[in-house]
């Protein structure tokens, strides 16, 4: 960002930049090859596969759990459909990103990330739109519920992967 700043002799306006503005920083220090892979020893990335998971196994439970407790099955499908319009659009955006990770021209991998958001969020909306003609009895809530939930999971994975890195012990 351009600052105006007036000359201390002569008064008159002069253009200065921040080095922070720029996105530099004055005292940044770029990782040598050692230190970065430390670094990511003490900090692994999540997988996405795991959170996939993670929210499949949330949105089995919930829908067994509904259909024990209450008795009623076209709750538990209700939920699990909830479910279903969260983990099938989540695995196709993931393999697809898999791929894009690939690529080499930054570029085209942002266009690619968009598409993909893109595709997932017309599939949410397509089995939402499915659900009534798949599940005789439906119930809108228990959907929502079931939805919400197995949604939810990437804040418990979030969760647990700081807890998993909170326990370690970091060098910086």
């Amino acid at each position: 960002m351009t600052k105006i700043a007036s000359c201390p002799k002569t008064g008159t306006p002069s253009h200065t930049t921040d080095a922070a503005d720029e996105g530099l920083e004055p005292d940044f220090k770029p990782l040598s090859a050692d230190e970065a892979q430390v670094w990511r020893q003490h900090n692994p990335q999540v997988s996405p596969w795991r959170v996939l998971l993670l929210q499949v196994g949330v949105g089995a439970m919930l829908a067994l759990l509904t259909g024990l407790v209450t008795g009623q099955f076209h709750l538990a499908a209700s939920v699990a459909w909830g479910s279903v319009a969260v983990v099938v659009p989540a695995v196709v955006f993931v393999r697809a990103l898999s791929r894009q990770m690939q690529r080499t021209q930054p570029g085209s991998a942002l266009v690619g990330l968009f598409v993909w958001e893109l595709v997932k969020i017309v599939l949410t909306v397509a089995l939402l739109l499915a659900a009534p003609k798949v599940i005789s009895e439906l119930s809108w809530l228990a959907l929502v519920a079931g939805f919400v939930a197995t949604m939810k999971v990437y804040w418990l994975a979030m969760a647990l992967g700081w807890m998993q890195r909170k326990s370690k012990p970091t060098i910086f």
